[in-house]
């Protein structure tokens, strides 16, 4: 659920596709200075071409982002929390019971 969460964002910051959009213009954009050495044809395989490897290459880069999340500090964090709920649960039975205690000896 961590991991899931933290790949959502990253692919809702956008980055990918900025980085792909950049890419696809400078292809565009290199295509069209040296237009006279390329047909259009090649033009418009060499672009497609170029968007999907760079597609390829941002999905790779979004795994290798995945794996090399450390899940360490996310379990110590849910460690804590589970101990401190822990921790306040038998404070409150001790107090209760002290109570009960009290409460037992004024009866007395």
């Amino acid at each position: 659920m961590i991991v899931e969460r933290f790949s959502q964002n990253v692919i809702n910051t956008g980055i990918f596709r900025l980085y792909i959009a950049t890419g696809f213009f400078a292809t565009l954009i290199f295509f069209v200075v040296n237009a006279d050495l390329f047909t259009p044809l090649e033009m418009l395989f060499g672009i497609i071409g170029v968007t999907v490897v760079l597609k390829g290459v941002s999905n790779m880069m979004l795994s290798l982002i995945i794996l090399l999340f450390s899940l360490d500090n996310k379990k110590e964090e849910l460690d804590f929390k589970y101990n401190a709920e822990k921790i306040d649960a038998m404070l409150a039975e001790m107090s209760i019971n002290d109570a009960k205690a009290s409460a037992e000896k004024k009866d007395e």
